[in-house]
């Protein structure tokens, strides 16, 4: 399936990297940025491009390893600032000077904050569509993000699920197998009530398959651990950028200046929540994973509870906060329930 009429697609190489993103409007409109998240691209918001109002310039790239953007690593070290500064440098490339309507889904939620906190006076506001918790993706135990081993045992490149990398790494676009990427994608991106162009769930199953795939991408590399489940988060690659022991965002609470922030979040996700389903603790309590520890000693991580606690803490600071459950959506609100979440977002930047 093409791309929306009246979406343009764009390459070019900025001072970090080769960029590729989608855009609408005109050059001099107000900029909107939206940043996908881990294991998808710039596709996943074409109602959103589609359906954007006049007077808005919106683009959508490519992050690093992913869609149509250069296959390079991600120093995980720095969490997700080598998405911020790829992040910023784009919009460098692209002429904007104006501050920043952000956007970011799932991972790309870390790397809006990031950008944030980086480039005071930058961004016009920062929207959250299920964003990683502030504290990273597993190996935390309560809504301070207190890391449950000192090494994040539990997180990072270790923990994926080996036949899934290697089905991402074969290309296998089929529906053959549970651990099929386009299976994945259907029982966690939207809500299995969600009717799908067909045409267009083929296009995103072949963009996920783009993603870079081994040590420097997905997921990552791994080191030994002597505590549960034996695995510990490497120093490259997305999954060990999300672990809690690079991942944090926190820090958002001081930035001066604040920008507005709305958060969103599907009522049923699966991937973002207190008890993931991708969390290897919430696996383990469910007899899914072998030798889990009890939950003295490994409880799964309190994912919303953690965004929750944080955003509650950066209105208390002195920012304006807005927090939304969109009904009937699980992880990708702006997919399976567009109108709704389109309602929300361009109310509330038309607000800013």
């Amino acid at each position: 399936m093409p791309i929306p009429d009246g979406v343009r697609s764009e390459t070019a190489t900025t001072d970090r990297l080769e960029t590729h993103w989608l855009e609408t409007g005109p050059a001099d409109g107000t900029p909107v940025v939206l940043v996908h998240g881990n294991l998808s691209s710039a596709r996943f918001y074409d109602r959103i491009l589609a359906g954007a109002p006049d007077g808005y310039r919106v683009v959508a790239p490519d992050m690093r390893g992913f869609g149509d953007s250069a296959k390079v690593a991600i120093d995980a070290t720095r969490g997700l600032r080598d998405w911020s500064d790829d992040l910023a440098a784009l919009v460098a490339h692209l002429g904007i000077t104006d501050p920043v309507h952000l956007v970011g889904w799932s991972t790309g939620g870390a790397a809006i904050a990031h950008y944030a906190v980086d480039r005071p006076g930058e961004v016009a506001s920062l929207t959250f569509i299920d964003p990683v918790s502030p504290y990273g993706f597993g190996a935390t135990r309560d809504a301070e993000g207190t890391p449950t081993n000192p090494d994040f045992a539990g997180s990072g490149g270790g923990v994926a699920n080996p036949d899934f990398v290697q089905r991402l790494a074969d290309g296998d676009a089929s529906a053959d197998a549970d651990t099929s990427p386009r299976n994945i994608m259907r029982a966690f991106y939207w809500s299995p009530e969600f009717s799908i162009d067909p045409a267009w769930e083929d296009d995103l199953t072949a963009e996920i398959l783009k993603a870079l795939i081994g040590d420097e991408g997905y997921p990552g590399d791994s080191t030994p651990s002597e505590h549960w489940p034996m695995v510990a988060p490497g120093t490259t690659g997305i999954l060990n950028a999300l672990s809690g022991k690079y991942c944090r965002w926190d820090d958002l609470v001081d930035a001066d200046p604040k920008p507005p922030v709305l958060w969103t979040h599907g009522e049923g996700d699966q991937i973002v929540a207190n008890g993931s389903v991708f969390d290897l603790a919430a696996l383990g309590e469910l007899g899914l994973v072998p030798g889990w520890p009890g939950p003295e000693a490994c409880p799964p991580q309190p994912m919303v509870d953690q965004i929750r606690s944080v955003l509650d803490r950066y209105a208390a600071a002195g920012g304006s906060v807005r927090s939304e459950v969109i009904a009937g959506s699980t992880h990708g609100p702006h997919i399976d329930n567009d109108a709704r979440w389109s309602e929300l977002f361009w109310g509330f930047v038309g607000g800013v």
